[in-house]
């Protein structure tokens, strides 16, 4: 499913925070890696400096793949990585996107912050443009995450996969598989989880101190009951194709009970569509997965449905 890698990065530490899981990926998909530096019109006096920078940058992360794949005895696919740098002018959304979609780009990894100011790298400017408009899954990686949950300590790694029961939502699941299945799935653990929001109460319930409760319950029960008979379905497909699975059921808030769960148990990603559910409780940026990204200290990788 992953072939090539776009890393876009603005000469910045913070953007800098992809470094670590450009080569594990590369290193342990087998996948090539592209990495883009944008610069404005008024920078081309300095274009030696940046196509110098991000030629350093794909070196050193070519050279580390490789070290990777000796590091795990992993054996490449035909080939060794590649690695590049590339260079663009213009808007870093813009020229990030039009990248992607003229170079056959299957994965965008980036950080979520970047320089400081006006033009930072920071979901709800380049990052939160370049998830919006992106064909392809976007893996964000926030600066100064735990050393715990840092990529490169996989192959032992635990993958956070939030449902809502729609086929949208759902869409991430090809990509869960190829993750687990690309380099051995028997070391990667998926954990779905299912939100049941809280019962909305009939009216008339609620002056009645002794039956109000009982009918929370019962609608609670009747909730979560649904919710483990869904995930247990799609349990059962992620482990007919060899995936470990396991799943776990809440009640409350989507966002506030995903962000709650991924920072007790620290996953090393979270997978996310950015649709879920229609009407006011759908998962779109802006929603629950904009909340949970700007919520967790681990990676999310975000699908947009086709």
């Amino acid at each position: 499913m992953y072939k090539k890698m776009l890393v876009p990065v603005d000469g910045s530490e913070l953007a800098e925070a992809v470094i670590p899981y450009s080569k594990e990926l590369a290193g342990r998909l087998d996948l090539d890696l592209v990495f883009l530096h944008v610069y404005g019109p008024a920078e081309s006096e300095f274009l030696p400096i940046h196509r110098a920078y991000v030629e350093r940058l794909a070196e050193i992360a070519r050279r580390q793949s490789q070290e990777v794949q000796q590091r795990t005895g992993i054996q490449p696919g035909g080939k060794a990585v590649e690695a590049r740098g590339e260079v663009a002018v213009g808007h870093p959304a813009e020229e990030i996107l039009n990248y992607a979609d003229e170079n056959d780009i299957d994965l965008i990894l980036i950080a979520t912050h970047g320089r400081s100011g006006i033009t930072r790298w920071a979901i709800g400017s380049v990052a939160d443009a370049v998830v919006s408009a992106s064909k392809v899954p976007v893996w964000l990686v926030r600066a100064g995450i735990p050393e715990e949950i840092v990529y490169d300590k996989w192959p032992t790694i635990t993958m956070l996969v939030p449902l809502d029961g729609s086929e949208l939502a759902e869409s991430v699941l090809p990509h869960v598989e190829a993750l687990a299945k690309q380099r051995g799935a028997e070391l990667v653990d998926v954990v779905l989880v299912r939100i049941c929001e809280s019962p909305i109460i009939p009216s008339y319930y609620i002056y009645d101190a002794i039956l109000m409760p009982k009918v929370v319950q019962e609608m609670e029960a009747k909730y979560r009951l649904a919710a483990e008979q869904y995930l247990a379905g799609v349990e059962k497909r992620l482990k007919d194709v060899g995936l470990r699975v396991r799943s776990e059921v809440f009640v409350g808030s989507p966002a506030d009970t995903i962000v709650d769960f991924a920072n007790t148990n620290p996953f090393n990603i979270i997978v996310m569509a950015t649709h879920g559910r229609s009407a006011s409780t759908r998962w779109v940026m802006g929603s629950v997965t904009d909340r949970v990204v700007h919520g967790v200290s681990s990676p999310v990788l975000i699908v947009r449905p086709r």
